[in-house]
């Protein structure tokens, strides 16, 4: 009896030997699996620094040129937002900015979040991308929703003291005309909250480009951090070409966006530069990060997946709901049939450019 109870206790331990030797072998694997991945087969650290100077200068460059066509299109009647090349050219910068965050932000968020550098648990048990996307998502509707009140209700009252005062103003010379005559009245055509229908999508116009904006910003500088801190020039090569044409297009969007918005020059310029900026400042901090940030460390995946998980949300979310089916459903292109299949096609060339970039990038 004892002999059998030593015998299954030797098994026992052989067997926990053989099961802590594997975990541990997995273990190695792993942090060699990690190592292989942020060194790969091309590592050349003073070569990368040079492509990434060049990505920050040519980046910059076609980000201005993007976001400053639509703004400088008032020179140009044919690209006067009222007329049908704009609503065309915005419907292929919706399209690129769609693709942008279902083929290259989320991709990138699943990438990082189920990464063997991760522990099996949670990351690997539990879908956190598409769980923070659509939180990201409702919490971009929230936004939207409650931006638009609190503009409302600003603009009713700012409308109501200014009544006040014209009230004032006219009452008295109502009375003189109409002597003996009873009061006079005032109609008031402005719908309900004070706003009349070019106010209220004006105002509309704004909030879109202020989230828009907010998230391009969050995954620009996402994806510059992650650029800066690689030493593989390779991946960075073809990167720049795509982020080039990525940033032309997208800028093409957000100005559009800007210039429905009619801001004045001094919010006109803050928007922009903030667009043009975003990208080259992340290359550049992910530049000087480089000797402590190490694109493979568990903090790092984790911080940069959870970013664009809620940069993609929000991104497919602005994109369909106020970009595309905006314009789409609205009166102008439901009443023109082919400008509406022109509109169409632009949307699916932006699509399938910004789907074939993400071959490289």
């Amino acid at each position: 009896m004892a002999s059998s109870k030593l015998h299954a206790l030797t098994v026992l331990i052989i067997l926990i030997s053989i099961a802590v030797n594997a975990a541990a072998v997995a273990v190695q694997d792993q942090s060699e699996q990690c190592g292989a991945k942020s060194k790969g087969a091309c590592h050349d650290k003073a070569q990368a620094l040079k492509l990434k100077l060049i990505a920050i200068a040519s980046i910059l460059v076609f980000s201005l040129i993007g976001v400053c066509l639509p703004l400088f299109s008032r020179s140009v009647p044919a690209l006067q937002p009222d007329k049908d090349l704009f609503s065309i050219v915005k419907a292929l910068a919706s399209g690129v900015i769609l693709a942008t965050g279902y083929m290259h932000v989320l991709p990138d968020s699943f990438e990082c979040l189920t990464s063997v550098c991760l522990p099996e648990k949670p990351w690997k048990k539990f879908p956190f991308t598409t769980f923070v996307a659509m939180l990201s998502a409702v919490l971009t509707l929230m936004v939207d929703s409650f931006s638009m009140s609190h503009y409302r209700k600003a603009f009713a009252a700012g409308t109501r003291s200014g009544d006040e005062e014209n009230d004032k103003n006219v009452t008295p010379q109502l009375e003189h005309v109409g002597h003996g005559h009873g009061h006079g009245h005032v109609q008031d055509t402005k719908n309900e909250g004070g706003l009349n229908g070019k106010d209220s999508q004006l105002l509309r116009y704004r909030v879109v480009a202020q989230v828009l904006e907010l998230g391009i910003v969050v995954h620009s500088v996402v994806i510059g951090l992650s650029m800066g801190a690689s030493d593989n020039p390779c991946t960075i090569r073809p990167l720049i070409a795509a982020l080039c044409f990525h940033q032309l297009f997208e800028g093409m969007g957000l100005g559009g966006c800007i210039l429905q918005a009619e801001y004045g020059l001094k919010i006109k310029s803050v928007m922009v530069f903030f667009f043009s900026v975003t990208t080259p400042f992340g290359i550049a901090l992910g530049i000087g990060l480089s000797n402590v940030y190490s694109e493979d460390s568990p903090t790092a995946l984790i911080v940069v997946g959870l970013l664009n998980a809620a940069s993609a949300g929000l991104l497919n979310y602005m994109a369909l709901v106020d970009l595309l089916a905006a314009d789409f459903m609205g009166p102008k292109l439901q009443a023109k049939p082919k400008l509406q299949m022109w509109s169409y096609l632009a949307v699916f060339l932006g699509l399938g450019g910004m789907s074939v970039m993400a071959l490289w990038a």
